[in-house]
Formats: structure tokens, C-alpha cells, sequence
């Protein structure tokens, strides 16, 4: 086996997380996934101010204290900080090596980068490339693999594949590590961060998760002994709900059937991911668009007290600009006694084209100090406007994009890609699972969190709901209860909005998308919760009826 760590799940993850995982136990490869849609913008936005950078320069500081130890072990390091300058962070590598006296053997992965007449007026056009890059720089000896924009997935596919010799074909490989990959790309969600039930396990500071990928494509999650947290079949499942799409799980190497997937008790903190079917990819590589499109700004005025609704209104026609999106969070209770549980919070947010009215929104907001509601207050001092990115998912021919592998010594690698094969959708059949409600027996009104977990997140505009039950004998009533139209009366924010329904019930679960909650995406979002992140935990606080069996 290939035992493979992962030290980030976002740009921002613990810093001292890679420390930890070179240190921790025995590892062969660590990764470090940095790459958000989000953090595409924001590096877009660097590389306007600098064209050297473009890069996650947080990476090479957490090198700074790990580089020596993972070349003392003998650990190799994979990771996607190079962002929108791949060249730049792996140079940047090679120095931070040479001032340590360490002989480091550096390659970097690009090609991914299609900003261009292809996509005129983009900040970032980034293509997904896939794992066959990483593998071309390991199997040449690189101790560090640096890529810019590649699936998260690649960043294990990448190691296995090298490591075992795998081929193109080897489909059913592939999509079982590409399952471990989804597994660990999010660090700590696999290990009981941000858990439905982590009242039930040591959350504190869980550790990061690892993956001992076999050469069949099978592989034990698991993590460094003695970390916090747990590695179970549930916190397992909770990150393979996270943000997916419907059965097929589509990559640039392999089509991952998430409807075969099996997970096993293996032992304390270990669980066996087997089964896992593969299929060609896609024809058309998926391609991450930003783009820029005007400016927001918001305010937040805290009404105390009484009469909060006619406080609202009387703000609301003070203000006076166009296109303001107002929200009253009524989180003031009566006869309170602190000053901000008497308090409810209105929020305000404008998206213009022009900086100027941006700022002269939260200049407007300010002067109402003395001539508006009594109690007038601000959460914050006015601010200017901050740019609006608008993400969006387009495809392009493999062709068009030149996956290149540029190995330790110089040498330029162009990697081919693996021919595909149309997508056609597919409906897992549930109706062996389904009943009528009254063959439940008598129910009881609670807290849907009482039997089922949730997670969610956010994929551009659209979000990505992920429910299961933690009973297998649960099952037949998720999938007959919760239907689209149930959804929709639990959640009335999606009333009017389309939905997609994907049962997995391999997994005792269903996966939900939907489309336009969220917008044009979390850096346009006026929503309070711009990434979707709570709303499972919205769903698993709504009552419904539950039959008395599986309670």
C-alpha cells in the first residue's frame, strides 16, 4: 500500500497541520489542497497587483518547518498552492531549499491556465487537469510536485498511480482512489470536523485524515494515532455527501460511481473503502471561470428593543438606493435581560457596477446616526466597496488544453488525455426502498437531526445538501419521506427554485442540488449564509413526523 496525508482542505486550513502529518506517524506522500473556487478569485485578483505572485505563499511558510523533516522521512510532498503561477511557488520551492542545504528535486504541473481569447474578459480560466501530470513527476523523482488548478481528487489519484503503475484503463482503480481523494481533500471533515453528531466524539482539534490506498484501488481511511477526533463510517460518509452531484462523479482521468462504493469497520479509526466501479471520463474537461462584476457593499444596523419591524421599515426608507437587499434577523427576545438578546439585525447589501455608489452606500448608512431609530447603532464603521466575482463552470476540448508535466531536471512532459466517453445521466433505482407512510406505524413529532445527518456546500450558484440516516433499517423512509416537494416545505427558501434528488443507498443516503440558492456564487452572494454550509443544519433542526420504530 501508499499511505497518503492530507495537511489542507482550503487555504487557511491549521498552519501547523503539515508539521503534525510529517511527524505524527508513518507516511509515504502529504498533500495540500488550497484551491476553492473562491481562492482562484482572490488569486486572480493578486496576480492583477503582481504579476510574480499568484500563488499560495502560506504554503511556503508551513515548508519553512517541515521541508527538512519530510526530506529526513523520506515523505513525498504533492500540493496545488502553485494556483495561477505553478513556476513561481515551484522556484520559490527550489530557493527555500537551497538557503536550508537540502537537495530537493522540484517539478511543477501546468497547462491548466486558459485565460485567453477562449474566454475573453475572464480574471482566471482554469482547466481541472487531472492526476497522469503528478504521476509523470514522481515516477521521475521529484520529492516535491507542485500543479496549479487540477481535481482535488488528482492530488491522490496522482501518488497511487505512480506508485502502483496503473494504466489509463485501470478504471476501477482509479475511481476507488479517486474516492479516498474526495475523502481527504477537506482535511479535517473526515475526521469528525464539522460533524452532524460530534457531540459523540472528542472534537476539539481533530486530526487530518490518510488514506492507505492498496493496489486494487481499495483503501482504509484512517489518521495519526493519538489525534483527536474519529475516523468512522459516518464521518466517512458525511465528507462523501460533500458537495457532489448525483451518482457519477465526473473527473478528467475517470467517471466515479458513487452508487458502488461500500464502506467496512476495519477497526478503531479505520474504515475500508471498497467496491468502487470506474467508467471513461467525460469527453470535455470542465473549466473554472471567474470573472469580475461590479462591487458590493452591506451594513448591519442593530435594532433594540421595541418596535424592531417599524425600526426596519423607517432604515429601509431612509437609505433610499436602488437595488438594496434587506434581511431582518429576528434574534431579539422579549423582555431580555442583556442588551443583544434584546437586539434583531438588519442587513443591508447593494451590488452596483460603479465603486463610487458602493461607497456611498455605507457613507449613507453612516449618516443616519443621529436622525434615524432610537437606539441607532452599527455593527461595523463604513467601508468602500469590495469587488464582486461571478464563478462559472464552462467545458472545453481536451485538445485545447496541454496538460505538461515539467520534471526535475528541466524536461517538459506533455501528457495526453484519456479518451472519453459520453455522459449519460443515471437514476439509481430506490423503488425496492419505498413505502407508503402509513406501513411506519405511529410516528413522532422531532427534530429531524434525531435520526438522519446532514452536510452541505456550495458548487457556484447552486448547493449541495447531503442527508443520511444512521440506521440502514431508516433507509426505506428517507427515501420515501423526503421527496423534492418535502424539501422544499422543510426549506422555503427553496420553494421556488429547481431541484435535483440523487439517492445513494449504499451510502443510506440522498443528495440534493440546488440550483441558484446561492446566486452567482459565494463572492456575489447577499446571502446570510453565502456558502451553504448550514443549511443541513437548518434541515436537521425542522420537526417532522418520525416513526416510533426508528426512534
Amino acid at each position: 500500500m501508499i499511505r497518503i496525508g492530507n495537511a489542507s482542505g482550503f487555504w487557511g486550513d491549521r498552519f501547523d497541520a503539515f508539521d503534525e502529518m510529517v511527524t505524527g506517524g508513518e507516511l509515504d506522500v502529504v498533500t495540500g489542497d488550497y484551491l476553492a473556487e473562491l481562492t482562484m478569485l482572490i488569486l486572480g485578483r493578486q496576480l492583477l497587483k503582481d504579476p510574480a505572485g499568484g500563488y499560495v505563499k502560506t504554503f511556503l511558510r508551513q515548508l519553512e518547518r517541515s521541508l527538512m523533516t519530510a526530506v529526513d522521512r523520506g515523505v513525498k510532498i504533492v500540493t496545488n498552492a502553485g494556483g495561477l503561477n505553478p513556476a513561481g511557488l515551484a522556484d520559490a520551492v527550489r530557493e527555500l531549499a537551497a538557503a536550508r542545504g537540502l537537495d530537493v528535486r522540484v517539478a511543477h504541473v501546468e497547462g491548466d491556465d486558459l485565460r485567453g481569447p477562449d474566454f475573453p474578459g475572464a480574471l482566471t480560466a482554469n482547466a481541472y487537469l487531472g492526476a497522469w501530470g503528478i504521476a509523470e513527476c514522481l515516477r521521475a523523482g521529484a520529492d516535491v510536485v507542485v500543479t496549479g488548478r487540477v481535481t482535488d481528487a488528482s492530488l491522490v489519484v496522482g501518488p497511487a498511480a505512480a506508485h502502483f503503475g496503473w494504466g489509463r484503463e485501470d478504471f476501477d482503480r482509479l475511481a476507488g482512489a479517486t474516492v479516498a481523494g474526495h475523502i481527504l481533500e477537506c482535511g479535517a471533515q473526515a475526521t469528525g470536523g464539522n460533524f452532524a453528531f460530534f457531540t459523540e466524539l472528542d472534537a476539539t482539534r481533530p486530526g487530518f485524515p490518510i488514506a492507505e490506498v492498496r493496489e486494487d484501488g481499495s483503501a482504509v481511511i484512517t489518521k495519526h494515532p493519538g489525534t483527536g477526533g474519529a475516523v468512522t463510517r459516518e464521518t466517512v460518509t458525511a465528507q462523501l455527501l460533500y458537495e457532489i452531484q448525483g451518482a457519477d462523479y465526473l473527473g478528467p482521468d475517470v467517471t466515479t460511481r458513487f452508487d458502488t462504493i461500500t464502506l467496512t469497520d476495519d477497526g478503531p479509526d479505520r474504515v475500508l473503502v471498497s467496491g468502487v466501479q470506474g467508467a471513461p471520463p467525460p469527453e470535455l474537461v470542465k473549466v473554472c471561470v471567474n470573472t469580475l462584476a461590479g462591487f458590493r457593499n452591506s451594513a448591519t444596523f442593530v435594532l433594540c428593543g421595541l418596535d424592531i419591524e417599524r425600526k426596519a421599515e423607517l432604515v429601509k426608507e431612509q437609505i433610499g438606493f436602488y437595488g438594496v437587499t434587506w434581511t431582518l434577523a429576528r434574534t431579539d427576545h422579549p423582555d431580555a435581560d442583556t442588551e443583544e438578546t434584546a437586539s434583531a439585525l438588519l442587513h443591508g447589501s447593494i451590488s452596483t457596477s460603479d465603486p463610487v455608489v458602493a461607497k456611498q452606500f455605507s457613507r449613507a448608512t453612516v449618516e443616519l446616526a443621529l436622525a434615524s431609530y432610537p437606539g441607532f447603532t452599527l455593527t461595523a464603521p463604513p467601508s468602500d466597496g469590495t469587488p464582486i466575482g461571478v464563478y462559472r463552470p464552462e467545458y472545453a476540448a481536451p485538445s485545447a488544453v496541454h496538460h505538461t508535466a515539467v520534471l526535475p531536471d528541466g524536461t517538459r512532459q506533455s501528457i495526453p488525455w484519456t479518451p472519453g466517453a459520453p455522459v449519460e445521466p443515471r437514476v439509481v433505482e430506490t423503488r425496492m426502498f419505498e413505502k407508503g407512510m402509513a406501513e411506519f406505524g405511529s410516528t413522532t413529532r422531532v427534530p429531524l437531526g434525531t435520526v438522519l445527518g446532514a452536510r452541505s456546500g456550495d458548487k457556484g450558484g447552486d448547493a449541495n445538501l447531503g442527508v443520511w440516516v444512521r440506521d440502514p433499517a431508516a433507509f426505506p423512509w428517507l427515501a420515501t419521506e423526503l421527496t423534492t416537494d418535502r424539501l422544499r416545505e422543510l426549506l422555503p427558501e427553496t420553494a421556488d427554485l429547481h431541484i435535483d434528488r440523487h439517492p445513494l443507498p449504499n451510502l443510506n443516503a440522498v443528495n440534493f442540488v440546488i440550483h441558484g440558492l446561492l446566486g452567482q456564487g459565494v463572492a456575489a452572494s447577499t446571502r446570510f449564509d453565502p456558502q451553504a454550509k448550514a443549511l443541513g443544519e437548518w434541515l436537521r433542526s425542522r420537526h417532522a413526523e418520525v416513526p416510533e420504530e426508528l426512534l
